[in-house]
C-alpha cells in the first residue's frame, strides 16, 4: 500500500460501515431529525451566531477538478514574462476581458467579468501552501481537509458544520456527486449525497428494496444497530422524497448556459434552496479531472471556462430571483494551478499556486493578496503568496460566524472579504 495512503487513510467505526452500506445503494445516511434551524456553534468573540444572523447563511463550494490553469484564467496581460513563457498558449492582450491595467479574465469568462464589474467577485491571488505537492489525489486531500500532511480524517466543511451546529441537523450538508467528497466529511453530520434527483434512492438492486421498506419506520429499539439502520433508512426515504419533489417543482427563467453537468448540478442546488432545504453547506464538483490540460489546452480550456463561468453566474442570478442572494456565498477553487511555461504538447503541466474566487452579494469585490512573480519561480512553478486557509478563515469566521481557529487547528488571518 502507498505509504501516503496508509498514513492518511481514515479509520472507520462500526456505524461508519453501516452508514456506508446504505450510502452504497443511494441512501442518505443522515440522522432522522426534523427540518429545524441549527443551534449556534462556537461564535466569533463578541458575537452570537444567532444574534448576528449567521445561522441562515449558506456556503456553496465549487471544485474545478483537475488543476485549473490559473494563468490563463486570470491573465497577467500586462506582464511581458507571461508572453515569453507561453508563446503558443498566451491569450492576446486585445482578447482579454480587462479588469485593470495588468489583469483580465479569459475571453470565455463573461460570467465572471459581469460578477466582477458588479462588485460581487473577490479574486484572491496566489493561493497555496508550503512545500506543495503535485499529485491530484494528495493535493486535493490537502484542500479538502484544510490541514496539509496531517492525516486529518474530517473535511474542512464538515468540521465547520460541526462547529456551527454541534448537534446533528438533518441535511445540514449536501454533496451533489456520485460519491461523497472528503471535504464534506463531518464528525456530527452525515452529508446527503446524490447525483440524479429523479433516480435518488433507486440505485439499489431490486431485492434490496424490501429490506429498506421493512426498516423504514420500524420499531427496533431492542437492537441498537438495527435501530440505527432503521433511523438512517427512514431519513433516507424522507430526504429522497424532498429532493425529487424540489427538483420536479423547480423552474427558472435564468440562463445557466449550455446544459453541461456543472450547470445541472448548480440548478439542483438552486432547487433545494428555493424549496427550503435547511442546508447551510452545498458542495458541487466539476468532475472527471476535466481541468487537467496537459495537451491541446487552448480550445479545450476555453470551453471548460465557459462551461464553469456561465452556470456560476446563472446560479448567483437565480438566488437573486428567489430573493435569497444576500444569504449565499460561493467559493470556487482547484487543487493546484499549472506550471508557468507551456509544454511541448500544447498544454501545461501540474503546478502550484492558483487563484481562488469568492462570489456573492455580500462580498467586497476586488483583488486580494499579492500576485505571484512570473520570473522568480520554483523550478518553473509559481511561489504561493496567500495561504489558502486564509480564504477558509474568511468564509468560516466572517461569513458563517464561528471561530476559524477551532476548525483549522491554527490561527489564520482572514482577508476581510465580506462587507
Amino acid at each position: 500500500m502507498n505509504p501516503w495512503l496508509r498514513l492518511h487513510s481514515p479509520r472507520f467505526n462500526r456505524r461508519d460501515i453501516l452508514r456506508g452500506s446504505l450510502a452504497g445503494i443511494g441512501a442518505s445516511a443522515t440522522f432522522p431529525l426534523t427540518f429545524s434551524e441549527p443551534v449556534s456553534g462556537t461564535p466569533v468573540e463578541g458575537k452570537s451566531s444567532v444574534d448576528s444572523g449567521h445561522r441562515k447563511r449558506i456556503l456553496v463550494v465549487v471544485e474545478l477538478d483537475g488543476g485549473n490553469d490559473g494563468l490563463n484564467t486570470v491573465i497577467p496581460y500586462g506582464d511581458d514574462a507571461y508572453y515569453q513563457q507561453r508563446p503558443q498558449l498566451a491569450i492576446p492582450a486585445n482578447q482579454v476581458l480587462k479588469i485593470d491595467d495588468h489583469f483580465g479574465f479569459h475571453p470565455s469568462l463573461t460570467g465572471f467579468e459581469r460578477l466582477y464589474k458588479d462588485g460581487r467577485f473577490a479574486l484572491i491571488h496566489g493561493c497555496g501552501y508550503e512545500n506543495p505537492i503535485l499529485s491530484h489525489f494528495a493535493a486535493m486531500g490537502f484542500w479538502h481537509t484544510g490541514v496539509p500532511v496531517a492525516g486529518e480524517k474530517l473535511g474542512w466543511i464538515g468540521r465547520t458544520a460541526d462547529s456551527l451546529s454541534p448537534k446533528a441537523v438533518e441535511n445540514f450538508i449536501v454533496n451533489v456527486a456520485s460519491q461523497q467528497s472528503l471535504a464534506a466529511r463531518s464528525g456530527v453530520h452525515t452529508p446527503l449525497v446524490f447525483d440524479d434527483p429523479s433516480r435518488f434512492l433507486r440505485k439499489g438492486r431490486y431485492e434490496q428494496m424490501p429490506l429498506l421498506s421493512s426498516l423504514t419506520g420500524s420499531d427496533n429499539s431492542s437492537n441498537s444497530n438495527l435501530s440505527f439502520i432503521s433511523d438512517v433508512a427512514t431519513s433516507a426515504m424522507k430526504s429522497a422524497d424532498f429532493v425529487r419533489n424540489a427538483w420536479e417543482a423547480y423552474s427558472t427563467p435564468v440562463n445557466y448556459g449550455l446544459e453541461v453537468p456543472i450547470a445541472r448540478d448548480l440548478r439542483k442546488v438552486a432547487s433545494l434552496i428555493e424549496a427550503g432545504m435547511p442546508t447551510q453547506f452545498y458542495y458541487v464538483q466539476y468532475r472527471n479531472n476535466e481541468f487537467d490540460t496537459h495537451v491541446h489546452q487552448l480550445d479545450l480550456h476555453a470551453r471548460l471556462l465557459a462551461y464553469a463561468s456561465d452556470p456560476i453566474h446563472g446560479f448567483i442570478e437565480d438566488m437573486d430571483r428567489i430573493g435569497l442572494g444576500d444569504d449565499i456565498s460561493m467559493m470556487v477553487f482547484t487543487e493546484f494551478g499549472r506550471r508557468v511555461p507551456e509544454n511541448a504538447s500544447g498544454g501545461t503541466d501540474h503546478g502550484t499556486a492558483t487563484p481562488v474566487y469568492v462570489i456573492g452579494n455580500k462580498v467586497k469585490g476586488g483583488q486580494y493578496g499579492t500576485p505571484p512573480s512570473l520570473t522568480e519561480l520554483d523550478n518553473g512553478n509559481l511561489i504561493h503568496t496567500t495561504d489558502y486557509r486564509r480564504v477558509y478563515a474568511s468564509l468560516i469566521n466572517e461569513w458563517l460566524g464561528v471561530q476559524a481557529k477551532d476548525v483549522l487547528h491554527r490561527e489564520f488571518a482572514g482577508l476581510n472579504i465580506f462587507g
